[in-house]
């Protein structure tokens, strides 16, 4: 396809009224280790948008999808022991994890997924590695993503088990009012007509965006985590009353990754504060404290219209609604 008539991703500073949902997306590309996104709500709120919008961001990266009907096989990859026994030489047929490595693994209705692919998904999500063995052979692998899981939860729930396992979690509603769906209906006909243009009105902002995280990236180990910022992570766990730590680690790391961010070399309060409903929305177990005695959030965000659901049949699949959204730091004040 001529590169001046491909059709760009919609642009990620350009998404609307999702501030938690970009910055959520944002801690989990400066450090794949998060264990990826799990995005939740109806069909048609620009879920796999964002995605591929964060995809853009990283320079060279794939965007890979996981079918709904893949296999375990497909997912891993496999061994051909044939060849070892005819040849003594292994090969290893790469398999989804091994082509998201450096990219974005998007995968949608992920709560319709078998457990056995959820886990292994999660496991390479995390460490960053994969492992594939077959009758006593084995062959190790990069695969270091950025995984991006959506369901709706009307299709059913992942088991709490796995849902632990996911980083961060961001719930998208409905647009709240017709005025909201107004403005997200002549933003998304606005790209259909020149989606060129609107990439290009974005250009600075998007390359701004890719330049902090590839910088954040690189300073993400260099940033401290003090004593204050670990005692709120574990007194915000303990009063949500989940099990385990994981929590608490999820918590520090995408405050490390906000501070990163934001071109700090220490962890503050604050950068806890901002991450713990993302970290802890998906394992509370306590009912959340009332808002005057929570710390300061984003409102929950209307989401974008995408037709990537199917229920926008007329229109195109990728674009949605959207509207100019700040670069990194801007979602809530710098200390």
């Amino acid at each position: 396809m001529n590169p001046e008539t491909e059709i760009p991703a919609y642009p990620f500073s350009a998404l609307v009224g999702q501030p938690r949902l970009q910055q959520a997306l944002l801690l989990a590309a400066v450090d794949e280790s998060l264990g990826g996104v799990l995005i939740s709500g109806p069909r048609g709120t620009a879920k796999s948008t964002a995605a591929r919008a964060l995809a853009a961001l990283l320079p060279g990266a794939p965007f890979v999808t996981l079918p709904l009907a893949a296999s375990l096989e497909q997912l891993v990859g496999t061994l051909d022991v044939e060849d070892v026994l005819r040849d003594g030489r292994l090969r290893f047929k790469p398999g989804i994890l091994a082509r998201a490595h450096g990219g974005v693994l998007y995968v949608d209705e992920v709560n319709l997924l078998p457990d056995a692919l959820v886990d292994a998904l999660l496991d390479a999500a995390a460490s960053g590695v994969h492992t594939v063995e077959r009758d006593g052979i084995s062959e190790r692998h990069a695969s270091r993503f950025v995984l991006v899981g959506t369901m709706n939860p009307e299709e059913g729930e992942l088991r709490p088990q796995l849902l632990d396992r996911f980083g961060l979690s961001v719930v998208i509603a409905n647009p709240a009012d017709t005025a909201a769906r107004q403005a997200i209906l002549r933003a998304r006909l606005a790209f259909d007509r020149d989606p060129q243009r609107v990439a290009s009105e974005h250009a600075a902002h998007d390359a701004a965006l890719a330049r902090a995280i590839a910088t954040a990236r690189a300073r993400l180990d260099a940033v401290e985590l003090g004593d204050a910022a670990l005692a709120r992570a574990a007194d915000l766990a303990h009063a949500a009353g989940v099990d385990g730590l994981r929590a608490d680690l999820v918590m520090l790391r995408a405050a490390r990754a906000l501070a990163a961010l934001d071109g700090r070399d220490a962890v503050l309060v604050q950068d806890v504060d901002a991450v713990a409903d993302d970290a802890l929305l998906h394992r509370r177990r306590h009912p959340a404290p009332p808002p005057a005695a929570r710390p300061e959030a984003p409102p929950p965000p209307p989401a974008a219209c995408s037709g990537g659901d199917g229920d926008w049949g007329a229109l195109p699949p990728q674009p949605a609604g959207f509207e100019t959204a700040s670069l990194p730091g801007t979602w809530r004040p710098k200390a």
